[in-house]
């Protein structure tokens, strides 16, 4: 199949894309003390120069203590840093591409590192990092209060140095999404349901306080995701009803677009439907989608990232369902990382070119 539909053009609320092509956001810790430097921002400037419609940075951390779990993962706050991201998205613009920061709280996550720590405590919705798994203390109202406006101040510095857009991660398993779960959110207060779009009021309040930060035309996404890092089977939504009510509670505070990650995306989100989850989030809400998945790869990620090879696949599925209208752009991680040139290949149907995945590459900013 064709993959012309990929490289229609995309304009929303001010977001102007030349293709339907997003780079997935991908934690790489090249950036010593949290400062990006001109080596990160040569390798974003090499994927705009390759032609991605869209690019998502990697995750960086908000100002709280702990928002971050590894030195040399990005921070969005402070003098240095915010003069690095300048000279990362000047960088990008020069490149002609477009980009959003992902912004992050891990939450209770704890760092590969055994010989670093964060300078504070944890923030954890109930001090759980799983279910019945300790960690951390439950957040006071004043922290969540802190975290709320670290966000909202992070995306207003986006806003004025230039980016295009911002997304809020709120997936995998960190903390928005630590709100998200009963498995990890068991408060008794505002914060705390026993149904999901109660336990959303977080992510909720951090989309209304972006929001009055960066004004009504700015485009604002959230990454979400019904699996967790701490249990790939988790399900927050079980029924489409369930779903409609949590995306909504995120759409109505504020969210102008829903990153949809799943590990596989052609997998159907529910039984009776091939409709996978950024399709039924489109579906539901109306809002444009992003789907994600080992797009373009065999092998889904979380095993590459322990070191499996994957190799090029073919994008028919992909491109099937997009024309269909189940989403409106597509996220990929792998592909690009390994290979900057991707987009092009694909557009100029360079198939032989295409490279196989290799975590090797992860070592690298190539």
């Amino acid at each position: 199949m064709a993959a012309d539909p990929l490289f229609q053009p995309f304009a929303f609320k001010g977001l102007t894309l030349k293709n339907r092509i997003v780079m997935a956001p991908m934690t790489r810790s090249f950036s010593p003390g949290g400062v990006v430097n001109e080596d990160v921002a040569g390798y974003y400037r090499r994927r705009a120069e390759g032609q991605v419609g869209l690019i998502i940075s990697e995750g960086t951390g908000v100002n709280r203590p702990a928002s971050v779990n590894d030195k040399n993962v990005p921070r969005f706050y402070g003098e240095s840093e915010l003069a690095g991201w300048k000279r990362v998205i000047d960088a990008v613009h020069a490149g002609g591409g477009t980009m959003a920061p992902q912004l992050w709280h891990v939450g209770a996550v704890r760092g590969r590192d055994t010989e670093w720590s964060p300078p504070g405590p944890y923030d954890t919705p109930s001090g759980l990092s799983r279910p019945g798994k300790e960690f951390g203390k439950p957040m006071t109202d004043a922290e969540v209060a802190d975290a709320i406006a670290a966000f909202a101040a992070a995306a207003a510095h986006a806003k004025d140095l230039g980016f295009e857009a911002v997304e809020l991660h709120g997936a995998h398993g960190y903390l928005i999404d630590q709100f998200f779960w009963d498995g990890t959110n068991v408060r008794e207060d505002a914060y705390g349901s026993k149904d999901l779009p109660g336990r959303a009021r977080f992510a909720a309040d951090i989309l209304k306080a972006v929001r009055k930060a960066v004004g009504p035309d700015y485009p604002v996404i959230i990454r979400i995701s019904q699996w967790k890092q701490q249990d790939y089977d988790v399900k927050l939504a079980t029924t489409p009803k369930e779903m409609e009510a949590w995306l909504t509670a995120l759409t109505d505070a504020g969210a102008d677009m829903l990153h949809c990650s799943q590990r596989r995306f052609w997998e159907p989100e529910f039984e009776g439907s091939d409709l996978n989850f950024a399709g039924w989030a489109k579906k539901l809400t109306g809002v444009p989608t992003i789907t994600v998945g080992s797009v373009g790869l065999t092998g889904e990620f979380i095993a590459a990232w322990g070191g499996e090879q994957s190799k090029p696949a073919s994008l028919d599925e992909l491109v099937r369902r997009l024309d269909r209208g189940d989403f409106d752009l597509v996220a990929v991680g792998r592909a690009i990382l390994q290979d900057p040139e991707w987009v092009v290949k694909v557009k100029e149907g360079r198939e032989a070119e295409l490279m196989n995945y290799d975590a090797k590459a992860l070592a690298t900013l190539s």
